[in-house]
């Protein structure tokens, strides 16, 4: 499985626990797929398609902050984005 598959794949298994649900009492999960290595260019994540400001501000963000990052991230890897995403208001 290559890396834009992988994320796919734990966005859509989060999405179907109802991870992404404004609604949820949990918080939102980590895109984190322990691949840490940053692009040639020093851009995003090879794993999840993070930049590095996402990845530091990710501990301290709040859930709708966190969808917002996750619906960047698929965006940028070209990975379908689930509909609890996608109608998710990007801070």
């Amino acid at each position: 499985m290559n890396a834009i598959q992988t994320i796919a794949a734990r966005a859509s298994a989060l999405s179907a626990a109802g991870y992404f649900d404004h609604d949820s009492d949990e918080v939102v999960p980590s895109p984190c797929v322990s691949v840490c290595r940053m692009s040639a260019d020093g851009s995003l994540c090879e794993g999840c398609f993070r930049s590095i400001a996402e990845i530091r501000a990710w501990s301290m963000a709040d859930d709708a902050t966190r969808r917002a990052i996750w619906v960047r991230l698929l965006e940028r890897a070209g990975a379908p984005v689930p509909a609890r995403l996608h109608s998710t208001e990007q801070p």
